[in-house]
């Protein structure tokens, strides 16, 4: 009787270890993410003309993929994408895994991640933003 009293509060603490902490950072990141993305868009709008709608529609699908990343992936990743327990760090995925690789990863899941928590033009946005991360 006491080993599985034992075992039930045990497993509640790991459990709870696990579950709480990022929600207050995640919201601050977001929020910091969209400010600096304005900067980085006005600041090449300035340059040269003929590049500048390339550039833009590049940034907006960059900012994209990082709101995509920051809103679903931080929860579990960290706010700063450094990882939690036992959550990989996204700091530098990039340097590990192709972007092809990344949104295997997002469709299909590993390891301790399920598959499926991003669809379509998200998980591809997300991979996209992802893979720059080097």
């Amino acid at each position: 009787m006491k080993k599985s009293l034992l075992a039930l509060i045990f497993g509640s603490a790991l459990f709870l270890a696990a579950c709480g902490g990022g929600d207050d950072e995640a919201t601050n990141d977001t929020n910091t993410g969209t400010d600096d993305t304005g900067t980085e868009q006005t600041t090449d709008t300035g340059n040269d003309t003929a590049t500048e709608g390339t550039d833009t529609g590049t940034e907006t699908a960059s900012a994209e993929g990082e709101t995509i990343v920051k809103s679903n992936c931080a929860t579990c990743h960290g706010g700063n994408l450094e990882g939690m327990g036992s959550t990989p760090s996204l700091a530098d995925v990039g340097t590990r895994l192709s972007e092809d690789e990344i949104l295997d990863v997002i469709l299909n899941g590993r390891g301790g991640m399920p598959g499926g928590l991003l669809q379509g033009g998200d998980a591809e946005a997300a991979a996209a933003w992802l893979a720059q991360q080097k």
